[in-house]
């Protein structure tokens, strides 16, 4: 298997990379986070203009037709850069959605905006009583003439608080924890009957708890009763863009910590010398390194092996704190400081592990 990426991608990933390295230093991030909304319009913008909103739709929906390793490469230099632009929320997930499911009409008017950076968007799947089964959706839709009139709640809804359009999972038949039945609606996020708490989240992101009463949709996107399909290969492409984030934080960690301990001077050398901490973060490497390879492995599986996102799942969540754990510790106390931009990584990376299934759930998904 041959784990180069060609020129296209490399190019895609140095421009990312010099990008972040020039404009969008820890400082901004955090302005940028504290802001109203929670990232930076005109930095979404220059993702637009740059074409990296466009990566994984077709050419004839107006993308650059990437598949899931030039996803890839734009989530992990994302994760190296620690950005808070909703790319995950609008991107990955709604579009996701949009890129197989909607109506040549409702890419025009939706998915080429957001495209383009005109329109933010969001995908509400998340319910409380659910967990992490996606499928378990108690939300409910009925047909009122021409119109479908939807009743439920939707919990931890990334950008939620910023979308114009949110992509609403919700059942028109059968029991709340059939696959079947589950139909996806496009509603407008000014809509009557819709009430929208945001809120930050302790990674630096935004999300939304969201309620609907009596809230007509916009319109069906795709099927009535086959919706769980799309829904679940688009959050599907979510857990693998989260992991490849992952594994460009935990690669930042393990850089940042090596450098710190040759600065770090104790009982007149450098802490690098002791063998112990060496031993440590020969492990922080090992486990990053494994973390990359079963990545790109699963990047490249993944589309006729499903169960390779579990296993990358699962590996990132045990590495994942395995790395930021020991990050922290061998920074010592400033390492959960505010000021310092390891805590930082550590938080997103806490996040990730328990974002779309924990490892042990994804555990118990690859042994079934």
């Amino acid at each position: 298997m041959n784990f180069s990426l060609n020129e296209v991608q490399l190019m895609l990933a140095d421009s990312i990379e010099k990008f972040v390295a020039n404009d969008y230093d820890f400082e901004q991030r955090q302005k940028y986070s504290d802001s109203e909304t929670g990232y930076s319009k005109q930095v979404w913008q220059t993702f637009a203009e740059l074409g990296w909103t466009a990566v994984p739709f077709s050419e004839d929906d107006g993308g650059f037709d990437g598949g899931p390793v030039d996803m890839m490469v734009v989530m992990e230099r994302v994760g190296r850069g620690l950005v808070v632009e909703p790319y995950l929320a609008n991107i990955v997930l709604a579009g996701g959605v949009l890129k197989r499911a909607a109506s040549p009409a409702q890419k025009e008017k939706w998915l080429q905006p957001m495209m383009a950076g005109e329109l933010q968007c969001a995908l509400a799947f998340f319910e409380a009583q659910a967990r992490y089964d996606i499928n378990n959706v108690e939300t409910t839709a009925r047909q009122d003439g021409d119109a479908w009139i939807l009743n439920g709640n939707k919990g931890y809804v990334l950008n939620g608080g910023n979308a114009e359009l949110i992509i609403v999972p919700a059942r028109t038949s059968g029991d709340p924890a059939n696959e079947a039945g589950i139909a996806l609606f496009a509603v407008a996020s000014d809509a009557d009957g819709i009430s929208i708490r945001d809120y930050a989240t302790i990674d630096g992101q935004r999300a939304a708890e969201i309620s609907l009463q009596d809230v007509s949709a916009l319109e069906l996107i795709g099927d009535a009763d086959d919706g769980y399909a799309v829904l679940k290969a688009a959050v599907d492409d979510a857990t693998l863009a989260i992991c490849a984030e992952a594994v460009g934080i935990m690669t930042v960690l393990t850089e940042k910590t090596i450098e710190y301990a040759k600065s770090r001077v104790q009982f007149g050398v450098p802490i690098s010398s002791f063998q112990a901490l060496q031993h440590r973060m020969v492990d922080m490497y090992t486990a990053c390194e494994q973390s990359r390879s079963l990545m790109m492995w699963a990047a490249m599986t993944c589309a006729d092996d499903p169960a390779a996102i579990n296993a990358l799942k699962y590996q990132i969540g045990k590495a994942g704190k395995q790395v930021g754990e020991e990050a922290v510790q061998i920074h010592g106390g400033m390492g959960v400081t505010w000021e310092l931009d390891v805590a930082h990584y550590f938080k997103r990376l806490t996040a990730i592990r328990h974002m779309f299934g924990s490892a042990d759930w994804h555990l118990d998904k690859l042994a079934s």
